[in-house]
């Protein structure tokens, strides 16, 4: 059951990345992110009305949001912090580079969790494992090649980092999650970390964007914003269901959900006519089978 629900999740992921690329056309970043995380805040408060005045109702639902300790608020707020992060970086790489090499690239993030457990705790591959991962590391470096052919340096631009690093704090995102699942409610942290996100990008629109507002690019309202909060809620209550089955594996689920990355390349390719689409077909597809890799003899054995 977690296997299906991982996938929805990465369908709905790979939708919500393209809400993304339309509502930030010409568009200012905080704001856009800014409101879609505050749409994402107001769909949930009828859920914490329910959960307080219709508890039996809101169970029923499967929305049913329980009360939890300070101690626990703390821990949901550090993760919001993390996601956030990852967000505003992923927001404006996005931005400025073409989408079909920024999907690819985010794609990678379950490598990177196994890259770090083997220079942190000296953990071992299969050898299965490893042309996954030579195969996915390979086909990144290609298309760092590909996007210099389009005029896109990965040594010297700053968006490309900026994606770079919202995968790593992505990639510490998913384990923390994990951890959270075994230990508390997942409705608890999907609607408390929206609250402090909208908290926190309410303190990021008032410091940073609005002073500075008349001299960037200008904000537009777009109904496409919409469309980033209601994906991304369900993708991620779908997400959150699957992490907290009996049985699920984090890096099963997370090589599942990254290959959503799919859906945004399929937009790129066919409605924005993005370049050299053959080649990043080819190294996507790499990327994905070597992630598929990674976690195959898991996936065996999870079936099983």
């Amino acid at each position: 059951m977690w296997i299906v629900l991982a996938i929805c999740s990465a369908i709905l992921l790979g939708i919500y990345d393209v809400f993304k690329k339309i509502s930030l056309k010409e568009n200012a970043v905080i704001p856009v992110l800014s409101a879609s995380i505050f749409i994402s805040f107001l769909f949930f408060l009828p859920v914490l009305a329910l959960s307080e005045w219709a508890p039996e109702t809101a169970q029923h639902l499967r929305v049913f949001v329980p009360a939890i300790p300070w101690s626990t608020h703390l821990l949901i707020a550090f993760k919001s912090l993390i996601v956030l992060g990852s967000w505003i970086s992923a927001y404006f790489g996005m931005k400025h580079i073409p989408i079909t090499i920024y999907a690819p690239i985010r794609a990678t993030q379950p490598i990177w969790t196994v890259v770090g457990a083997l220079i942190i705790f000296s953990e071992r591959l299969t050898l299965i494992q490893s042309i996954g991962v030579v195969l996915t590391i390979t086909s990144f470096y290609l298309f760092s090649v590909i996007g210099h052919k389009e005029g896109i340096s990965w040594k010297s631009n700053k968006w490309i980092w900026l994606i770079l690093l919202a995968t790593l704090l992505g990639t510490i995102s998913g384990l923390y999650d994990k951890h959270l699942m075994k230990h508390f409610d997942k409705m608890a942290v999907q609607v408390f970390s929206t609250t402090y996100q909208a908290i926190a990008m309410l303190l990021v629109s008032a410091l940073l964007w609005y002073p500075t507002r008349k001299s960037t690019t200008p904000f537009q309202w777009r109904w496409a914003i919409l469309g980033i909060s209601a994906f991304l809620i369900i993708a991620d209550y779908v997400y959150f269901w699957a992490l907290s089955e009996e049985g699920a594996m984090i890096s099963i689920i997370s090589t599942i959900r990254r290959s959503g990355a799919i859906v945004p390349f399929c937009y790129g390719a066919l409605m924005l006519h993005e370049k050299n689409l053959k080649v990043k077909s080819f190294l996507l597809l790499g990327v994905l089978t070597g992630i598929l890799l990674l976690a195959w003899e898991k996936i065996i054995a999870g079936t099983l």
